[in-house]
């Protein structure tokens, strides 16, 4: 298990920091929406060749998979958008701290629901007071 943490250690730090060089990117080249499709097309290079590499034959599954399923490549393209176009005039720090936020809550919500298949973890209040503390976090750290 512990293997797992580290990956997603590695993935969270990984976040501010796409943030950060995908804002610059949109300043630089003056369009979010384009640095937003070069991230996305290197993204999609990435992950084909990893699924090359491990084995094309899921991909045909696609087709029976439930269609709300596949939203979730609209929420990352508004995730990639918005911290794109946000984080220049926002700042970064706020900007990934309010997603962050908004991913405790949202987490909170699918595992207390069990929501797209999720184990069942039900909110109480230690879960509560985490939100609520990573929330005073947030004003107390940024200036929004």
């Amino acid at each position: 298990m512990a293997h797992y943490a580290v990956i997603m250690l590695l993935a969270g730090i990984g976040i501010p920091v796409l943030a950060a060089l995908n804002a610059a990117l949109g300043v630089r080249i003056g369009s979010p929406a384009a640095a937003a499709t070069v991230l996305f097309t290197i993204a999609f290079l990435t992950c084909a060749v990893v699924m090359v590499v491990t084995g094309p034959q899921a991909l045909a599954k696609v087709a029976s998979a439930p269609r709300h399923l596949l939203l979730a490549g609209v929420l990352i393209a508004f995730y990639v958008l918005s911290i794109t176009f946000v984080a220049p005039n926002f700042g970064v720090g706020n900007a990934v701290f309010f997603v962050l936020l908004g991913q405790l809550i949202s987490t909170a919500m699918i595992d207390h629901f069990g929501l797209f298949g999720a184990r069942v973890t039900p909110m109480d209040a230690s879960r509560t007071l985490g939100i609520a503390l990573m929330a005073a976090g947030v004003f107390v750290t940024q200036k929004v």
